[in-house]
């Protein structure tokens, strides 16, 4: 299993939008080096978006579906973002997010 004998969640949704999950000792399985590329390219993808609507913001002649169309690939990449960090604060097994 994984440490603390907890789930990994995984970096995409299972059927009906559920979170899927793996049991594992092996890091190095396909599995994990599979998850592990996906949110590799998760937040790859969420870096070049943000790039992006920093530049959109300084367009005072953006184009409203543009920036549409933007906002809503950011929300996508904030919700992949937001399920790798779970499923990193999880591994680290930290509970509670600290506040500052």
């Amino acid at each position: 299993m994984t440490a603390q004998n907890e789930l990994r969640l995984l970096p995409w949704s299972g059927p009906e939008g559920k979170p899927c999950y793996l049991s594992t000792d092996d890091k190095g399985g396909y599995m994990s080096r599979l998850a592990d590329n996906v949110e590799a390219d998760q937040l790859d993808t969420a870096a070049i978006l943000l790039e992006q609507a920093s530049d959109a913001l300084g367009d005072q002649d953006a184009d409203l579906e543009d920036l549409r169309r933007l906002a809503g690939e950011l929300a996508g990449a904030l919700r992949d973002v937001l399920r790798v960090a779970m499923s990193r604060r999880h591994l680290l097994g930290v509970n509670e997010p600290h506040r500052f």
